[in-house]
Formats: C-alpha cells, sequence, structure tokens
C-alpha cells in the first residue's frame, strides 16, 4: 500500500515563531539582523515587525523649523521621518523576500521601543544584532542587545554583526 504525504494546509501547525520583531537604525550592521530575522520569518511563516526609534534632535525647534517650511515638506522635518524611512525600506525588503511584514517607528530609546512593539503584537522572537555589546559603556549604561536580552518576554536572537 503506497501512502501519498499531502503538505500541511496550514503551515503554522509546524512554525516554532508566528510573530518575529527586530529593531534597526539603518546602520549597516542592524541590516544584518534584519536579513537574518527575514530569513527566520520566511522560514516559519511568521510575520516580521520591523522597529526604529528615535529622539528629537538637541537645539532643534520643531516649531519654528516647521514655519519656515512649505506645507508639503512639513512632514519631513519630523525627528522620525528619517527612522520610519529606515523602518518602511526595511520592510519593504522582507516583503520582496516573501515575508509579511509591517514597520513601527516611534519615539524614545531604542530598547525600550522594542520592547513595547514585541508586547504589543506578542512577538515569539525578538532579533537584535550584537553591536555595542562590549566595553565600559555597556556596564554603565546598557546596550540595546543587553537591555532587550534581559526584559524580553519571548526568546530573543542576538546576531553577530560586527
Amino acid at each position: 500500500m503506497t501512502r501519498k504525504t499531502h503538505p500541511r494546509s496550514r503551515r503554522d501547525d509546524r512554525a516554532v515563531f508566528h510573530t518575529v520583531v527586530v529593531g534597526t537604525d539603518g546602520s549597516d550592521t542592524a541590516a544584518e539582523a534584519v536579513r537574518q530575522a527575514t530569513a527566520v520569518a520566511r522560514t516559519n511563516g511568521a510575520r516580521l515587525h520591523v522597529v526604529t526609534a528615535y529622539g528629537a534632535r538637541p537645539g532643534w525647534d520643531r516649531d519654528r523649523a516647521l514655519e519656515a517650511m512649505p506645507d508639503e515638506l512639513r512632514w519631513m522635518a519630523s525627528p522620525g521621518e528619517a527612522a520610519e524611512r529606515i523602518a518602511r525600506q526595511a520592510a519593504a525588503a522582507a516583503q520582496q523576500a516573501g515575508v509579511e511584514a509591517e514597520y513601527h517607528s516611534e519615539p524614545g530609546d531604542p530598547a525600550d521601543v522594542i520592547l513595547e512593539v514585541a508586547n504589543e503584537v506578542d512577538a515569539d522572537l525578538v532579533v537584535v544584532g550584537n553591536k555595542g555589546m562590549q566595553g565600559a559603556k555597556r556596564l554603565l549604561t546598557g546596550s540595546v542587545p543587553n537591555r532587550v536580552s534581559h526584559h524580553a518576554a519571548s526568546n530573543v536572537l542576538i546576531v553577530h554583526t560586527s
């Protein structure tokens, strides 16, 4: 008797991760974390959430700068515009690789923003690059990957990027 095997109709049944969050700042090292997060999401049929964080530039008077700009360009003066563009581009690259992806660009400390988004979307996995994990600064203030790894409610993958 020959037994036919049928592919599972739901890839979720065998997936380890359903929701993956990755943090990026647009750097080359962060791009490696995004690339690996995309591969994990594709393998598991998971949704990918790309996260960037931003803060106001020191000494920048937002209201004055906005008043001096034409209406159609004002959105570009926001401190979050560059961060949003970075996240949007990374999500678009993941979508081109066949992964369902969306992006989040929020004000705040990068580790805090990554953790907040991971909690909001009930992430199974958070991916961050290892850049900044060495040295005295990490001991004094804590690096993004260090803080994420200690405070995430999910699994954390720290990608060797440097």
